[in-house]
């Protein structure tokens, strides 16, 4: 004889298993009476399931939508192909999916974990314009260690190779829409710290509290870090817009924005070198100032007079 808990779990599976069930199959398939699952399924409703009763010498139960969402009962491949649909999505940027991944991780059994492990392992992903990869479990590690208040030991290498370790204090996961971002303080230098999630090595709990005091805007601290980047120059620029409309035109992440009265912004914008911040500027193909540095100012004028040139010829053969 079961208990009164498995054999909820066990009546719940069975109405989720096809749409519809008269009272004596159900008492046959759980080997007890017609009260006993005239009861349990009472219960069922008590904790939020939408279970119809059917009248007649035909009649059942029916489980269907509710109109909040009670506990779900997966069978093992079911649990793994919901974790695996998760894990995809994360990767793609969706916060809700990661954060129900986390959970779902939390409770799913070895077993099952054990199996989402190994496929981890075995996809492949072609690099592309989302970015350099990450894995589900490095991402869930990083989620896990955010909500988890507690310090932590990271491996993280930088862009030039050199691999350091450091405390932090874990706090968010930022999605940009190419790549993933660790929000962090670092404890020896006191300073909040965005780091590439693709680059990081290993992350270890140590137990201790982490100290989230003064915990920055994590969206607009990865959005400054990124446009602030080690770019070796960069150009300030005036758009006769509103704010609204310039984080339109150039986003966030790619430059520092600072209104200039209700109908202009100013845009500090990085680069390689003047050509390329020139040839980026002409292609948001809207009127703009640049304010400064003079080189950009030369090389956008340089390209826009070769432009116009280029466009007044009349009379040409195609060449060939």
């Amino acid at each position: 004889m079961i208990g009164a808990s498995a054999r909820l779990l066990r009546l719940l599976s069975l109405l989720s298993a096809r749409p519809s069930w008269t009272c004596a199959e159900l008492a046959d398939r759980m080997e007890v009476t017609d009260r006993t699952v005239r009861r349990d399924v009472a219960r069922l409703r008590e904790l939020g399931y939408t279970v119809d009763s059917e009248v007649g010498p035909w009649g059942g139960y029916r489980l269907r939508a509710g109109s909040r969402l009670p506990p779900l009962i997966l069978d093992d491949e079911e649990a793994l192909a919901v974790a695996v649909g998760l894990s995809e999505a994360a990767l793609g940027g969706d916060q809700a999916a990661l954060s129900a991944m986390l959970k779902l991780r939390q409770v799913l059994p070895r077993r099952i974990a054990d199996r989402l492990g190994e496929l981890d392992d075995t996809f492949v992903r072609l690099p592309g314009a989302e970015g350099p990869q990450i894995s589900p479990g490095l991402l869930l590690e990083l989620a896990a260690a955010c909500r988890s208040g507690e310090r932590a030991r990271l491996s993280y290498t930088d862009g030039e190779g050199r691999t350091t370790v450091r405390d932090i204090d874990p706090y968010r996961l930022v999605h940009t829409g190419r790549r993933w971002y660790f929000v962090a303080r670092d404890v020896a230098r006191g300073q909040w710290r965005t780091f590439r999630a693709d680059r990081v090595d290993r992350l270890q709990l140590t137990g201790q509290p982490a100290d989230l005091t003064d915990a920055p805007d994590p969206a607009h601290l990865v959005s400054r870090n990124i446009a602030n980047g080690p770019y070796p120059l960069t150009a300030t620029i005036r758009l006769p817009v509103p704010l609204g409309e310039a984080l339109r035109l150039i986003p966030a992440t790619i430059g520092t924005h600072h209104p200039d009265g209700p109908d202009a912004t100013t845009v500090d914008v990085g680069g390689p070198d003047a050509d390329g911040l020139a040839r980026y500027l002409l292609g948001l193909g809207t009127p703009l100032r640049v304010l400064g540095p003079d080189a950009v100012r030369q090389a956008l004028v340089r390209r826009a007079r070769e432009l116009v040139v280029a466009n007044e010829r009349d009379g040409d053969e195609p060449s060939g």
